[in-house]
């Protein structure tokens, strides 16, 4: 039965939305995870890193605030030259090779718009970041999906066609899959008159960086985020590395629709974060080690996992619906992620929490 108050807000709604563009009317927005504030919560829901930051980020951060905040007061930087420099000592690279942007999502946006905006249908995987088809439609960039084979495997040899452009995460989301740089060597040899666009959120989990290839081919561009490994996801930094021509694209872009994407906090407690490089190696390897020991736990209780080169694991059991265990596990205060997609629509999505939140996982589903 619909309540009267249900039609006032369709009726509001309908009255509203007639001055929309038709390009808003049109969209599909992107569906980010749950964040509910609830006491006690095992967040296992978003890939955030269970690690605070570095140290050296809150250190700096303070320091850029100072006693009376007056810097802030003054625009940052536009192009965010700190964190380029910081970029670029790390992967040894040149500075003018990097692109800064608020969060990789805001980066992927520019990218989109800038680089695989073309007549020919841009190439990603069936299976993969759901915001690639967002930007799709955003921004009118024809697309086709290639389907990943048994095993959520991608295939390079998929790929070797005609295109507008290429991209695809490595590790892909939402299966934690990997595949080897030498693959992806062999792709930009064969496809070398479109950009290829290697989004590697989650590479420092164990994947193989593609940023040493930028030199040699000059349509290969990497996007980075300091949200996963660098446990930054509160400031929202991300970055491209590739041939200045490319970044060039990216810098016209954003600076036809926000000179400033980084604010003086985020500039400093970035450049910090990849100073501490210590700290970094520590906490990825205690995420990767708490990842294998939660397969194997996994794996004991019956459920099939896929092979996991990021900071979740993507699995399913074959007696167990998986919206039904999310809805049970979420009664338990434990959030993971379910997709009701066509192909994982019986697959979750399980964020590498700390020991002691694993721990809980794996008691609330021997239950």
């Amino acid at each position: 039965m619909i309540t009267a108050s249900a039609k006032l807000c369709a009726t509001n709604f309908l009255t509203m939305s007639r001055y929309w563009s038709d390009v808003a009317k049109g969209l599909t927005p992107y569906v980010p995870g749950e964040q509910p504030k609830l006491a006690n919560l095992v967040k296992l829901n978003t890939n955030e890193n269970p690690y605070p930051p570095s140290p050296l980020v809150s250190q700096a951060i303070q320091a850029e605030l100072g006693e009376t905040g007056n810097n802030l007061r003054r625009y940052p930087d536009p192009n965010s030259e700190a964190v380029k420099a910081a970029i670029a000592r790390y992967h040894q690279i040149e500075a003018n090779q990097i692109f800064i942007g608020n969060g990789s999502d805001e980066v992927l946006a520019h990218v989109f718009l800038g680089l695989l905006k073309h007549r020919l249908p841009i190439l990603f995987p069936d299976i993969t970041y759901s915001f690639y088809p967002v930007y799709c439609g955003l921004y009118q960039v024809p697309f086709r999906t290639v389907p990943l084979h048994d095993g959520f495997v991608l295939r390079i040899d998929d790929y070797l066609v005609p295109n507008g452009g290429i991209i695809f995460p490595n590790p892909n989301a939402p299966t934690g899959r990997a595949i080897a740089l030498a693959q992806i060597e062999r792709l930009l040899q064969v496809n070398t008159d479109s950009v290829v666009v290697i989004d590697e959120a989650y590479v420092d989990f164990g994947g193989e960086t593609a940023i040493p290839l930028i030199t040699k081919y000059p349509n290969l561009l990497v996007i980075q985020t300091l949200s996963k490994a660098r446990s930054l996801a509160g400031l929202r930094v991300g970055f491209a590395a590739g041939h200045v021509d490319l970044i060039e694209a990216l810098t016209r872009v954003k600076d036809s629709f926000n000179s400033y994407p980084l604010d003086r906090l985020a500039i400093a407690g970035a450049v910090a974060a990849y100073e501490d490089v210590a700290y970094f190696e520590q906490t990825r390897q205690a995420v990767m080690a708490t990842r294998e020991r939660l397969t194997a736990r996994l794996a004991s209780l019956g459920f099939e996992v896929i092979p996991s080169s990021a900071n979740f694991v993507f699995v399913r059991h074959p007696n167990r619906d998986a919206r039904q265990l999310m809805l049970a596990l979420r009664r338990q205060n434990i959030l993971v992620r379910h997709f009701d997609l066509p192909r994982i629509e019986q697959y979750l999505r399980i964020t590498i929490g700390t020991d002691a939140e694993c721990d809980a996982l794996v008691k609330a589903l021997g239950n």
